[in-house]
């Protein structure tokens, strides 16, 4: 819920977040100081698209910083735990590497990490293709599953539930920023 304010400091890597509480809040919207500037230094045409993406990145950084605070305690990320559930979502629960990229939208090399830790964890198997020997398949393991169960019921409760506005506004937010993943070529419908 965002009652409680975060801010990230420092460096970060992909899909992990360090969350410090800020005792007080700010006394003033600084995004929208930041427009204001835009403005007053003759970028009128683009201080709107400047503050929705700015605004953009930092709630990413919140929300990111909520949901890695809540599955820190099931020693996850959320990138682990999207590439678990990506794979109890399929009828065999295993896919290939690539696809697992695709799916997630990630390079390599992330995939690569992130299976690397699931697999030390005992949450994911790799396992050779049965027909195509240049394929490495991930598959969930038991264990991946029972971890994923709890992950989930924690972020449903305590962030999804609860985005920090209204189902309604979020619906609609949903919508709009559909409309900007599919300009930007995220996806073809």
């Amino acid at each position: 819920m965002f009652g409680q304010k975060s801010a990230l400091r420092g460096c970060q890597s992909v899909g992990e977040s360090r969350a410090v509480t800020i005792s007080k809040p700010l006394s003033q919207d600084l995004i929208e100081e930041a427009r204001r500037q835009w403005i007053e230094h003759g970028w009128d045409e683009a201080a709107d698209g400047m503050a929705l993406v700015t605004s953009i990145m930092r709630i990413q950084q919140i929300y990111l910083a909520r949901v890695n605070s809540v599955l820190r305690p099931l020693d996850l990320t959320f990138a682990r735990f999207e590439l678990l559930t990506l794979l109890s979502f399929t009828h065999s629960g295993a896919l290939p590497m690539n696809k697992i990229g695709v799916r997630l939208q990630v390079h390599p090399t992330s995939v690569t990490n992130s299976v690397d830790r699931l697999e030390d964890q005992g949450f994911v198997q790799r396992r050779a293709h049965a027909t195509d020997r240049r394929t490495t398949l991930v598959e969930i393991l038991p264990s991946g599953r029972r971890i994923l169960q709890k992950a989930s019921i924690v972020l449903n409760e305590s962030v999804f539930a609860h985005p920090g506005i209204s189902g309604a506004e979020a619906k609609e937010l949903f919508h709009l920023l559909r409309v900007l993943r599919m300009d930007e070529g995220d996806f073809d419908i």
